[in-house]
């Protein structure tokens, strides 16, 4: 099995039970070793008391991307540790995208880097998330 396929089929796995991602209105747009995107379009229900996307939907959304990326591998793998900063607003019926991408990978810890972008490809969020991997895969697959 390629590097592509084992991170195609895992995210098939994860999505399957993505319960969270689905209620929220995420498309999983991509994914590769180590990598993935997803987006989402902000409508009424995402929305704060200022009339902008809720810096928490935004977090998710950048959250998921994260873990669609690190679990590319077909080992079960957790956050530890996620961090985001707020750049722009999200704007209601505006498409927001999170791309992340694997900055470092080492025995069982992971740094991946997600950028948030809105329509216009200006940046919305910058978020860092931390990975543990534990024991387990996604899907069954002999070594």
């Amino acid at each position: 099995m390629t590097p592509q396929e084992r991170a195609e089929r895992s995210a098939e796995a994860m999505w399957s039970t993505d319960n969270a991602s689905k209620w929220l209105g995420m498309t999983l747009e991509a994914v590769g070793p180590g990598t993935a995107t997803m987006s989402f379009t902000v409508e009424e229900h995402h929305l704060n008391g200022h009339r902008i996307c809720h810096g928490g939907y935004i977090f998710t959304l950048a959250d998921s991307a994260f873990a669609f990326a690190c679990n590319s591998y077909n080992q079960v793998t957790v956050a530890q540790q996620n961090s985001i900063t707020y750049v722009n607003s999200g704007q209601p019926g505006e498409r927001l995208t999170a791309r992340a991408v694997e900055s470092a990978r080492n025995g069982r810890s992971g740094v991946y880097d997600v950028v948030v972008t809105g329509g216009d490809g200006r940046n919305v969020a910058l978020f860092r998330g931390l990975s543990r991997t534990i024991k387990g895969q996604i899907f069954e697959e002999t070594t």
